[in-house]
């Protein structure tokens, strides 16, 4: 067995334009789908999923872009961490020039209200935006969406600092959807047009081949270590 990063080619009619993550290509979103790749916003049109192919027409703007790391289109728990030790005031192993230390200073001062020490915060943004910041990584994150139900939007794309919540949400509402939440974590949302993309798909049921999928994007210990954490609540 081998895995290799499973990016799709962009074309726009004939002209190869490039290779984006299919995370661009699964995620919920409003609208046309738009991607940024060569200096310029694309409309997708078209996605053939076996051949791993993503056609596009030029839009006036917009669009996002995604580049693959050492995992295969995450960050991890471990790596998620170390940031939020870094914004708690943790300095790497590193000689850092003047000017590394005045951008962590202000990047520690921009994030001072959205990392605890001891756990994780709930906190309202501007607005109705309510974020749950775990600093757990993209798979535990996708995880804790698909176990919260409709505690979570189950639109938002991964991220691996926060996950975003209902805006009504109250103190008891968290408490009592999350009790005992660790004994029943779900696996994540897998699209079915993405499950023609798995290798060897042809030869398993459908069921087997969306649970191979998902537990592929799921990280069960570090989602069930994050809700072990004590929770702080800030709903002003």
């Amino acid at each position: 067995m081998f895995t290799a990063a499973p990016e799709f080619t962009v074309l726009c009619g004939r002209d190869e334009i490039g290779r984006t993550d299919p995370v661009l290509l699964t995620d919920p979103v409003e609208g046309p789908r738009l991607l940024l790749l060569a200096g310029r916003s694309w409309r997708v049109t078209h996605i053939d999923w076996k051949r791993r192919r993503c056609f596009v027409e030029p839009a006036d703007g917009g669009g996002r872009a995604r580049w693959l790391g050492f995992a295969p289109g995450t960050l991890s728990f471990p790596m998620a961490r170390a940031m939020r030790d870094v914004l708690l005031g943790a300095d790497p192993p590193v000689p850092l020039t003047r000017r590394v230390r005045e951008r962590l200073a202000s990047v520690r001062d921009q994030h001072t209200n959205l990392v605890h020490p001891a756990g994780t915060l709930i906190v309202r943004d501007h607005g109705d935006d309510v974020r749950w910041w775990t600093w757990a990584g993209e798979r535990a994150n996708l995880t804790l969406v698909a176990t919260l139900g409709d505690l979570a939007d189950g639109r938002q794309r991964a991220y691996a600092a926060h996950v975003r919540l209902r805006s009504d949400l109250t103190p008891a509402m968290w408490k009592a959807a999350t009790t005992d939440v660790e004994d029943r974590l779900c696996l994540p949302h897998v699209d079915e047009q993405a499950l023609a993309g798995l290798k060897f798909s042809g030869a398993l049921p459908p069921r087997l081949a969306e649970a191979t999928l998902a537990a592929r994007l799921a990280d069960l210990p570090a989602a069930r270590s994050v809700l072990a954490e004590p929770i702080r609540i800030l709903l002003r």
